[in-house]
């Protein structure tokens, strides 16, 4: 048989890591062959629904079988090592998603992205690096994807070359087909933690300190209204996910998104998806009517993933209208910018309203912002805790309490700076000692020889 006449190629060790993991049987035109030829016979000579009805174990038990009994068949012998990259192969390409299996099992791994067939990034640890792993073709690449939106009833095609969609796990998945994309088909696939992370988890990870995370907490506790803001890949979901936790358990907690993402992991939450239309261009449902629904289910809180039009007017009306303890988080920059974005996304909502009565009313239901950033080396940091208050003279004021002073970048590239109060004391204390958390105003000073200490050790 030509398939069995190809020398073995050089199968050179790679580095540990994500190269390792994707590389060989890619890499190695043997097994590719090898690969091809008995998946073709797997699908011919079995009954695939059946094997993947079957456990994991159980299904690369059955799958050895059947291989050893082909090769034995055809005379075919190779390495042990061999035959264990080719049943994964052989798996992975069956009823998993190809090459991508194996970044997608690495926890370390948080997100993927491809370029094209022949090109495909991981980030890790917060920096983007290229692999060695490849797509035999575009076809290839296609059939994955496929293999991806297929299930939840979407298409990709030249009449609809774009989609968003979600994996078993949750991890998020959106992709680009020409004649839209001009590298030829991209994904993007963010992976979902299945062991979401704790506030615990964020300071150690030096997101943030000890009294912003008290704060924070306290705030939610105290049933007042958070906005998250931050930019794309910021950690809002993250912190959202994290700090949700503070919310008492016997509290009905409602999540709304556009693609399930919070894991809250309490009693009495439920949670709400949107979803987009079908082929025919019928049966969208929206956050906006999530938002509205939600209300007649009972809530003492509720949670948007995100708000990116008019639904943040419903939600600013749920936080006025007795809704108390909500979060949500939104794209924005800074601060004043998320103010500002809600403005615009109230008069979306087709409210014809002033824009001094729509800041009056954001305020009335807004209490805190918190700022999220990821910084230029990769690490996520939340960068300001503000409290939305009115002056005496009916002034809308955002005031910092926390912040995260930035002092420069060290000799790795890495963001230098510390975090540290502002010096003003938040006007929510009374209501936090009210739902019985007592916070020492020692906290809001500012710590004057902890900032000469930082600044002399840099």
């Amino acid at each position: 048989m030509a398939l069995f006449r190809h020398k073995q190629a050089g199968n050179a060790n790679p580095e540990p890591g994500p190269r390792a993991l994707a590389a060989p049987s890619y890499l190695n035109p043997y097994i590719d062959e090898l690969a091809e030829h008995y998946k073709a016979r797997l699908l011919r000579e079995t009954n695939l629904e059946r094997l993947t009805s079957l456990s994991a174990g159980e299904m690369r038990q059955a799958i050895e079988r059947l291989v050893s009994q082909y090769m034995s068949e055809e005379k075919v012998v190779i390495p042990r090592n061999e035959k264990e990259m080719l049943l994964t192969r052989l798996i992975n390409e069956s009823v998993g998603l190809g090459p991508l299996e194996p970044l997608l099992n690495d926890p370390e791994i948080t997100e993927i992205s491809i370029n094209g067939h022949k090109e495909v990034y991981i980030e890790k640890n917060g920096r983007l690096e290229l692999t060695d792993l490849k797509f035999r073709d575009e076809e290839h690449l296609r059939h994955i994807v496929d293999r991806i939106v297929a299930p939840l009833g979407r298409r990709i095609d030249e009449s609809s070359p774009m989609v968003d969609a979600r994996l078993k796990d949750g991890s998020r998945v959106n992709a680009v087909i020409p004649p839209i994309s001009l590298n030829g088909t991209l994904v993007s696939i963010r992976k979902f933690r299945k062991d979401p992370y704790t506030m615990e988890d964020l300071m150690r990870f030096g997101s943030f300190n000890e009294p912003m995370s008290r704060f924070l907490q306290a705030v939610v506790e105290a049933k007042l209204n958070v906005l998250i803001s931050g930019g794309t890949g910021s950690g809002k979901t993250t912190l959202l996910n994290a700090v949700a936790r503070a919310i008492p358990h016997y509290e009905r907690v409602i999540t709304i998104e556009d693609s399930a993402e919070l894991k809250l992991d309490r009693p009495n939450c439920v949670g709400l998806e949107a979803r987009p239309p079908n082929m025919e261009g019928k049966g969208e449902i929206t956050i906006r009517q999530l938002v509205k629904n939600s209300l007649r289910m009972r809530p003492d809180r509720i949670i948007v993933g995100e708000v990116r039009g008019a639904e943040a007017f419903d939600m600013l009306q749920a936080m006025n209208t007795g809704h108390e303890g909500s979060i949500t988080t939104v794209h924005a920059n800074s601060p004043q910018d998320a103010f500002n974005r809600l403005e615009g996304m109230v008069v979306m909502a087709g409210m014809d309203l002033p824009s001094s009565v729509i800041r009056e009313y954001i305020v009335s239901a807004l209490d805190v912002i918190v700022q999220v950033m990821r910084l230029s080396d990769g690490t996520r940091k939340m960068v300001s805790i503000s409290e939305v208050v009115t002056t005496k003279h009916k002034q809308v004021e955002v005031n910092e309490i926390f912040r995260f002073q930035r002092t420069g970048i060290g000799k790795r590239g890495e963001v230098l700076g510390y975090f540290t109060s502002t010096g003003v004391v938040p006007q929510c204390l009374e209501r936090l000692r009210v739902f019985g958390i007592d916070i020492d105003e020692s906290m809001f000073q500012v710590d004057e020889v902890k900032r000469h200490e930082h600044l002399h050790t840099v």
